[in-house]
């Protein structure tokens, strides 16, 4: 139980609900157990916050005003099909338990919540859906968590800083495909203004801490990271 439960304390949760009361006793609840919480209160919110801050999981009331749960949900699983998502209901209406399934709601829990039965079950799907696929094997020896977001060469973490992390994180996403300097740039230099040469004196930071194979550069186009590098 304990051990299981160690996957929530990384991770970063969105909860959606209209209900002030009933947010407040959730938002308490989950807050024991999760590094953080994220707040929104209709789906519209929800969407936004989601985008701003790409949660790890979703929790969202179905009933709320501006834009409901499974419609948020839907637009969310366009953005991100692999990120968790929770449904509440305090109805267990066939036709939106069948819409629920087709938008790929990862479960459906009635309300009023068991809290016994309710925390067993996010960190369940935790395990299922975010541990089994969080270590990406990058060549023997060289490994990226993706919950932790960190490198790991040798068993030994290599500390990054924000923006050699999300630099990492884009070409692991696209690993083994080049990243065009225009995407790297608008990723991890959000609003700023790099020039060329500082993008490579930044690589050349990064090899030096990781190995100089690790990023492969494409002259003119960009960079990437391949799978099996030796």
């Amino acid at each position: 139980r304990r051990k299981m439960n160690k996957i929530l304390a990384s991770l970063t949760i969105l909860l959606v609900e209209d209900d002030g009361e009933a947010r407040k006793l959730m938002q308490e609840l989950l807050q024991g157990e999760f590094a953080k919480v994220i707040i929104a209160q209709n789906g519209d919110e929800g969407l936004k916050k989601f985008k701003k801050f790409n949660p790890d999981m979703v929790v969202t009331d179905i009933a709320m005003p501006i834009l409901g749960g499974l419609e948020m949900a839907q637009e969310i699983k366009k953005i991100s099909k692999d990120t968790p998502v929770i449904a509440l209901s305090a109805f267990s209406e066939k036709e939106r338990l069948l819409k629920a399934i087709d938008i790929g709601i990862d479960k459906y829990v009635l309300k009023p919540v068991d809290m016994d039965e309710f925390l067993p079950a996010l960190e369940k799907l935790a395990q299922d859906k975010i541990a089994a696929v969080s270590v990406i094997e990058i060549s023997s020896g060289l490994s990226f968590n993706k919950i932790k977001r960190v490198l790991i060469k040798e068993e030994e973490e290599i500390s990054l800083t924000k923006k050699e992390l999300s630099f990492v994180s884009l070409l692991i996403k696209c690993l083994g495909t080049v990243v065009p300097h225009e995407e790297i740039k608008n990723v991890v230099w959000v609003g700023e203004s790099v020039s060329e040469a500082a993008i490579r004196t930044f690589v050349k930071r990064l090899r030096d801490k990781v190995g100089t194979d690790f990023i492969k550069n494409s002259p003119g186009l960009g960079y990437k990271i391949d799978a099996n590098f030796k």
